[in-house]
């Protein structure tokens, strides 16, 4: 299965994809890439593989990592063994050398290069960037860390499959969703002793993946536990041991949660009834785009569109006025 996957894009990397590019040349990247992954998502692997190569054309033939992997997918489901290997080797011997090496040996979109020779040239590659980039990790710590992150994610994965073939409110739904928070109590126990007896630790020390892990835990975590450690975070970020831009998922829960609007527009809300997404309620909208670049987060028009949403300011501010008169109702009705 692909999945989108996070990779340090240090600054020699954006310079290299920018210089010399014009911003229309930049624009029709962006656009023929996220065309390439819809297409590819509609298993259209031939089109979104071609999809992809416009896109890379459009600034010379260089790609963002995450771009190049999806595209070597979509060749190799296309049959297009050559050119998915001309992309996963770039990939890996390129600045950023790609280091995934679990993810690469486990991907079902790969299958089809496992028996060519160059399969093995690659994970040697892929392999030796992994050891080079973990050698002064704390190993024991990082293999808890895995262990922790594939619970916390793999469960999570299979929610639209159960819900789609059940319902949202099946017993076989709720029965997952109990199987969810069972393994989040135990991952949070675990989290916190770290936490709370080495700090927030840094991608220098657990890797990147280690590093999301303690975000996604506490993420997932009641709020009280969240409010507790958002000032760590918060430390963490000035630090260099945490993502600005995790830390703003976090801060827009938290405000969520405690009856504020959210900051930066990450949380996504759905209607009941109507079954439509929509951005929850967000303070100052029209300079949302503004506040999510500080913290390194792309356009809300471009992140609503993974729910098939399109960015309205005006429908927003009815939403939201709709939505906050519902719980001032509520609460008026409950006192």
């Amino acid at each position: 299965m692909k999945i989108r996957f996070l990779l340090t894009i240090i600054g020699c990397l954006l310079l290299q994809l920018s210089y010399g590019q014009s911003k229309q040349n930049q624009d029709n990247y962006s656009l023929f890439a996220k065309e390439a992954w819809k297409l590819y998502e509609a298993k259209d692997y031939q089109k979104s593989a071609e999809k992809y190569k416009a896109a890379f054309d459009q600034i010379e033939g260089k790609a963002y990592p995450n771009d190049r992997y999806n595209a070597a997918c979509s060749y190799a489901l296309a049959g297009d063994v050559d050119n998915s290997f001309y992309h996963l080797l770039r990939l890996a011997n390129s600045i950023t050398k790609y280091s995934n090496y679990n993810h690469l040996t486990t991907d079902g979109d790969l299958e089809s290069l496992h028996k060519d020779k160059r399969w093995q040239e690659l994970l040697a590659v892929v392999k030796a960037n992994k050891e080079e980039i973990e050698k002064d990790f704390d190993k024991p710590l990082v293999a808890l860390l895995d262990t922790i992150y594939q619970e916390d994610q793999s469960y999570r994965m299979q929610i639209n499959a159960i819900e789609e073939e059940h319902g949202r409110d099946s017993e076989e739904m709720q029965h997952h969703w109990n199987l969810i928070n069972e393994k989040d109590s135990i991952n949070l126990i675990k989290i916190k002793k770290i936490l709370d007896e080495r700090g927030w630790l840094g991608p220098k020390i657990i890797g990147n993946q280690g590093n999301s892990t303690l975000f996604l835990v506490i993420q997932h975590a009641d709020i009280e536990t969240q409010v507790h450690y958002l000032p760590m975070m918060r430390e963490a970020v000035k630090e260099g041991n945490a993502q600005p831009s995790s830390l703003a998922l976090l801060e827009d829960r938290v405000a969520l949660r405690q009856g504020n609007r959210q900051i930066y527009g990450s949380q996504i809300g759905k209607d009941p009834e109507s079954g439509e997404y929509y951005v929850s309620p967000l303070i100052d909208p029209e300079n949302v785009d503004k506040r999510r670049a500080e913290v390194g987060l792309g356009p809300l028009s471009d992140y609503v569109g993974h729910w098939d949403m399109t960015w309205d300011i005006e429908k927003h501010k009815a939403s939201t006025a709709k939505i906050e008169a519902e719980v001032a109702k509520k609460e008026k009705e409950n006192k």
